[in-house]
C-alpha cells in the first residue's frame, strides 16, 4: 500500500472507515476524503466490499465524507479494488 491508495480501515473501538490513505504507523492511521461505513448490505466481509462494492448501495448505510480523519485503533487495513472504490465513493450518503 502506499500514500493515496483507497483503503478499509478496520478498528477496534472506531467502526470501518473507507477513503484515501495518507499514512500509517502501527496502529495510528490518517485518512483523507473518508467515510464510516456504518453498515452495509450485498458482501459478505469488508474484503468482499473492498474487491467488489455491496449489491444492495440503497440498503447500505456510509456517512458524510470527512476532509481528514486520524484513527487510533485500526486493526485491519484493506486495499480497495476499483469496483469497491467505485461503490463506497458513490453510495448515497446516509444521515439523520
Amino acid at each position: 500500500m502506499k500514500c493515496g491508495d483507497y483503503v478499509i480501515v478496520r478498528c477496534t473501538a472506531a467502526g470501518v472507515h473507507a477513503g484515501e490513505l495518507v499514512s500509517y504507523e502501527g496502529p495510528e492511521v490518517i485518512l483523507r476524503n473518508s467515510r464510516r461505513i456504518w453498515c452495509w448490505s450485498g458482501a459478505a466481509t469488508l474484503s468482499e466490499l473492498a474487491k467488489h462494492g455491496a449489491k444492495n448501495a440503497e440498503a447500505c448505510k456510509f456517512a458524510v465524507v470527512l476532509g481528514e480523519i486520524t484513527i487510533l485503533d485500526a486493526c485491519e487495513i484493506i486495499p480497495c479494488a476499483a469496483d469497491g472504490e467505485k461503490m463506497i465513493r458513490e453510495c448515497a450518503e446516509w444521515r439523520a
